[in-house]
């Protein structure tokens, strides 16, 4: 699946030249500052977190660091993250460009931030990397991770229990909550909603090819309107279609010329 929406084309006209290459590399370096910091001074942390009250009162800064916020677990995991991020994060670079790779970022970084001044709840920016690993397996959903180091598992089946799981939590959560979700995968459904669509209209295809192929083979294509013998049942009969009856009435040879039209119900019936 590829993304390829035409307003990104026009934008990248305007304002193609302002890419930021290498952004995903920028985002891990400086998460990694703030990791390695935080490790002596913890209150750190605090002052980088987006917390829509301290913005409120002053503390804008906060709508920039929050990006840089490490993730919230032990340095072996947030290793295997950062791994993980730089790997997806690249290969969605490559593969788009480093402009609307830009845009993809600052689209669910916006919006996380929108959400989060709206609502008034703190926000983090995994919402927003998670979106980065949505689009890495629309992109290549083939690609194999070793699940626990030992266990291959193709990329598309992990997203798909991410997506079930943002259903799920859409369906039971707060309207905090799914305008978070909302939030972390407006950028994906923008991006996709052409190949969304065309995914759609290509199961509705298939499904109405399978109707029509399942239906029974042992039905004929002609059938005498008088006597009933088909091409199945005298498969050396030739069959004929009468001009002057109403509808696709079908003879065989011995009644082509020898039965009685059949006409619209206004009209009277005649005889050879």
């Amino acid at each position: 699946m590829t993304s390829d929406p035409r307003w990104l084309d026009q934008l990248q006209r305007r304002l193609g030249r302002f890419a930021v290459p290498n952004l995903t590399i920028a985002l891990i370096c400086g998460q990694v500052l703030l990791y390695v910091v935080a490790q002596g001074r913890p209150a750190v942390l605090d002052n980088a977190r987006l917390i829509p009250q301290a913005v409120m009162a002053g503390e804008i800064w906060r709508l920039v660091t929050f990006l840089f916020e490490p993730p919230p677990i032990n340095l072996l995991f947030a290793l295997l993250f950062w791994y993980l991020f730089y790997l997806m994060g690249t290969a969605l670079e490559h593969t788009w460009g480093a402009f609307r790779y830009n845009v993809f970022l600052i689209i669910g970084f916006v919006a996380t931030v929108a959400v989060a001044l709206l609502a008034g709840v703190p926000a983090s920016n995994l919402f927003v990397q998670g979106s980065v690993f949505l689009a890495f397996a629309l992109v290549f959903p083939d690609f194999v991770l070793q699940l626990f180091f030992i266990l291959p598992i193709k990329i598309k089946w992990l997203a798909l229990l991410a997506w079930i799981g943002y259903l799920v939590l859409f369906a039971l959560g707060s309207w905090t909550e799914r305008l978070l979700i909302l939030a972390s995968v407006g950028n994906v459904l923008l991006f996709f909603a052409k190949d969304f669509m065309a995914r759609i209209r290509s199961g509705r295809r298939r499904r109405a090819w399978e109707s029509r192929r399942d239906r029974p083979q042992n039905q004929p294509r002609h059938r005498c309107t008088v006597c009933g013998i088909s091409n199945l049942t005298h498969p050396k009969m030739q069959f004929r279609y009468c001009t002057k009856c109403a509808g696709q009435c079908g003879y065989c040879a011995e009644h082509l010329f020898n039965h009685e039209h059949i006409k619209e119900p206004s009209q009277p019936a005649s005889v050879d």
